[in-house]
């Protein structure tokens, strides 16, 4: 699933092509009330966690979140016909893209999205985010800070990979209660969740390994994976740790699988 920098590169990318001009909406599947927002102007696009938004003023918006299998494909003038199930296709001055295999794509009210965002945590992506709201149910949780981490009621837009790289990088033991970590430890992951998240939405790809560890300083292969990105522990299952040798472990934690090196987060 998309963790939330790609929600908010495409919450940009949708900003600087359609946002301000009149824009044709159709749903070729027939699955979303497109007629609802068809030849209006797109106000903005926003995103908040792994929930994507196009604004076409108090009365709609076009909320997707992608899940699973959800796409955007992204094309300039001239369309085409549509080919396999497009979900929504939108059409603006100069580009258009169809939205395939979304788990939601809906028209929602003003009312409708203000209780949609209540239910989401503090996104380390928006200028807005309170991370106290988050600390608070982190504080009082005898659930492990990796289940914390990836629940979107606590924390949105983090997912597996930002979860075990972040956890990685302070050296805190994936299954350390909530109520364990403190005001200090959540401080360092939030600021690192910016600064690694914001990377993400400018260069499109997970990187979270420092300098020192960067394959041309450290003279080893550069990682080969669909996702791209250099990163300590996701998906290294068996390898040998970048920082101590050590094996990475792997277990499955409320259906994810999880990252973590036995050694660098002994705690």
């Amino acid at each position: 699933m998309p963790e939330g920098h790609t929600l908010h590169r495409l919450a940009r990318l949708h900003q600087r092509r359609y946002a301000g001009s009149v824009v044709r909406v159709a749903s070729p599947q027939e699955r979303f009330a497109a007629d609802l927002v068809d030849g209006r102007v797109l106000v903005r696009a926003e995103a908040h966690g792994k929930h994507l938004f196009h604004v076409y003023g108090p009365d709609a918006t076009v909320h997707v979140h992608l899940g699973l299998y959800g796409t955007f494909a992204e094309h300039e003038l001239p369309t085409t016909d549509p080919v396999g199930q497009v979900r929504m296709r939108l059409v603006g001055p100069t580009h258009w893209t169809d939205l395939r295999g979304p788990t939601a794509c809906e028209v929602l009210t003003a009312d409708e999205v203000r209780a949609l965002k209540s239910r989401l945590g503090p996104d380390p992506l928006r200028r807005d985010a309170k991370p106290a709201e988050a600390y608070a149910r982190i504080a009082k949780s005898r659930q492990s800070i990796a289940v914390l981490l990836m629940d979107q009621k606590v924390l949105a837009g983090v997912g597996n990979v930002y979860r075990a790289e972040v956890l990685f990088r302070h050296g805190v033991p994936p299954t350390t209660e909530g109520r364990k970590i403190t005001s200090k430890q959540w401080d360092a992951l939030w600021q690192d969740l910016v600064v690694l998240m914001r990377a993400g939405v400018r260069v499109g790809r997970i990187d979270t390994v420092r300098p020192e560890h960067l394959p041309e300083v450290t003279g080893r292969a550069p990682r080969q994976d669909r996702h791209g990105g250099e990163v300590y522990v996701y998906r290294r299952a068996g390898l040998p740790c970048l920082v101590c040798s050590t094996p990475v472990a792997t277990a499955e934690l409320a259906g994810r699988n999880l990252f973590w090196c036995p050694s660098c987060q002994s705690g």
